[in-house]
């Protein structure tokens, strides 16, 4: 328990940061490009992380937003009537993964619509013969290799979950529990868990950029990653009529403020 406790204290003197909110948005972005740049013109040598199948891609990218709303779940209920024994807010605080799920079923599936309509059926991967096929499970179904624009769902999902995250843990500002405090453990245990996750997302993004897609279509799905976030923390939340920020002492004007500079 004590090893617990000293790494949710140094998650909370990190990830807790209003300069982490503020400045991750950027990080990822450069991060993306940079990566991007690099793997056009000095590509790195294949490692275990640029095999689709490495452990951390198959059980945990895959199922990203699976693992973030699982997680959030628990500690935006628990802190959030920690802080204020409402079980409306509560509620209303937990609809922000409803809005999330919504973000991103329709991200994806705007991905997927993007890369059949631009997509063809090829006999091989060097995109020689065109087959006739309707669909990517047709293609596939027949042998055939799928060419589409395929905006990169890695860059879109990590970032997104990535920002979520540091967004909600905010709350922890404010949540104090005394060790006795049947809560306390619980928090404690969601408070690194949601550390480990966020370090494995910022992993793998940057593994993204390194390693798979091209250019163009990591920076498409980092920019959809970076509204998605924007357009509810940075913009819808900051209204009534929302899920609304995690309560924290003048969350409204530190937030405004946060973007203003």
């Amino acid at each position: 328990m004590e090893h617990l406790e000293r790494c949710a204290r140094v998650l909370r003197a990190t990830l807790v940061r209003a300069a982490v909110r503020r400045y991750l948005p950027w990080a990822l972005a450069a991060s993306m490009l940079a990566g991007s740049f690099v793997k056009e013109l000095s590509p790195l040598p294949e490692s275990y992380l640029s095999n689709k199948r490495n452990v951390l891609n198959v059980y945990f990218v895959k199922v990203a937003w699976a693992w973030t709303f699982c997680l959030l779940l628990p500690f935006i209920a628990l802190t959030n009537y920690q802080l204020t024994g409402k079980a409306g807010v509560v509620l209303r605080r937990l609809s922000a993964l409803l809005v999330g799920t919504a973000i991103w079923y329709v991200c994806t599936a705007i991905f997927s619509n993007v890369e059949h309509y631009t997509g063809s059926c090829y006999k091989s991967p060097a995109l020689e013969g065109i087959r006739k096929a309707q669909n990517k499970q047709q293609c596939h179904q027949e042998g055939g290799f799928w060419h589409g624009f395929d905006i990169s769902g890695h860059a879109f999902l990590l970032s997104f979950c990535a920002l979520m995250i540091v967004e909600e843990m905010a709350v922890l500002h404010e949540v104090k529990t005394d060790r006795s405090h049947h809560l306390h453990t619980a928090i404690t245990t969601l408070v690194v868990a949601l550390g480990f996750l966020t370090f494995v997302w910022v992993c793998m993004f940057l593994c993204t950029a390194v390693y798979f897609h091209d250019l163009s279509q990591k920076v498409f799905g980092t920019l959809f990653g970076l509204l998605g976030w924007y357009g509810t923390y940075g913009f819808w939340y900051l209204k009534s009529f929302s899920p609304g920020l995690p309560p924290q002492s003048s969350s409204l004007n530190l937030k405004q403020d946060s973007y203003k500079k």
